[in-house]
């Protein structure tokens, strides 16, 4: 059984994620008083019956919780219970724009009497110590409801050895770079499959881009280096006892070369038995400029 904390910042996707939770089996309890969790655990734990893992909903309505949610995740662990917090966050323009979007008041701008803009600013200097503490990060900024459901299928299945998980992510930069992002490539330097005719509908998903991506030799040989690079730097993260690790490779629009390299990547890692993800953020984007 575990026990999973769910905490960002509002608007940013956690009722999504929760409902992705439930479909994935999770007991989810929203908004729970965080002094009540460790004894909630033992209880449940010890109900005949129970085995389910549960998701505690925790954000800025429990403002006052904050304090003593540090000490009730050290009662949980010092008791034998697993247990990891996942955080998600979003930047200002996309929670601007949600609230806009929606019609509905952020959280704190009726409590605290300020705008939607200070409310945000506010929520996200409350919430720096949970974020610090988070065990995964998921910025939401530019994912759909699925990618957002994948991400959040990575981190309880994937890791479900206690090893790290790494997130082969495919983007473009038209629309803007992986902010959340540990390792970022730049590989626009590559010949583009856009610009062949047969090449250009297709995605970095379908073999004749693929072979086009890796037909030239500087694309080889950056390959080699890279797997070696990637190869000497895991065990250093995982000694350091990173969680997960986002590996990004951003080309023009997300659709050919970047794909085509982070599924390569991705499949050189799962050779070594390695926890892989793999997430194309923009694949599905029209580009800028198409007729």
């Amino acid at each position: 059984m575990e026990f999973l904390i769910l905490t960002g910042m509002s608007g940013g996707g956690k009722t999504q994620a929760s409902k992705s939770l439930e479909d994935m089996g999770y007991y989810c309890i929203d908004n729970m008083p965080a002094a009540l969790i460790a004894k909630f655990a033992e209880l449940y734990t010890h109900t005949p019956g129970k085995a389910q893992n549960v998701a505690f909903i925790i954000d800025v309505r429990g403002e006052l919780e904050f304090d003593t949610l540090d000490g009730e995740l050290d009662a949980l662990k010092k008791n034998g219970f697993a247990c990891r917090m996942v955080f998600i966050d979003c930047n200002d323009r996309v929670l601007l724009n949600r609230y806009k979007e929606t019609r509905r008041l952020h959280p704190l701008v009726s409590t605290k009497n300020v705008t939607v803009s200070e409310a945000i600013a506010l929520e996200r200097d409350m919430l720096l110590p949970l974020k610090a503490r988070a065990d995964y990060v998921i910025d939401t900024s530019t994912l759909t409801p699925l990618q957002l459901r994948d991400r959040i299928r990575a981190i309880l299945f994937a890791s479900g050895d206690g090893g790290m998980i790494i997130n082969c992510l495919s983007f473009g930069y038209k629309y803007g770079i992986a902010t959340e992002a540990d390792l970022v490539f730049d590989v626009r330097c590559f010949p583009n499959p856009y610009y062949e005719p047969n090449l250009k509908d297709l995605t970095g998903l379908d073999e004749p881009v693929r072979d086009f991506v890796f037909s030239f030799p500087g694309t080889r040989l950056f390959m080699d280096k890279l797997f070696d690079m990637v190869d000497y730097l895991l065990p250093l993260y995982i000694e350091e006892g990173k969680p997960q690790l986002i590996i990004a490779f951003g080309c023009t629009g997300g659709k050919h070369r970047s794909v085509a390299i982070a599924e390569a990547l991705a499949a050189h890692l799962r050779s070594h038995n390695c926890n892989t993800v793999t997430i194309h953020r923009d694949i599905v984007k029209k580009f800028i400029g198409d007729k």
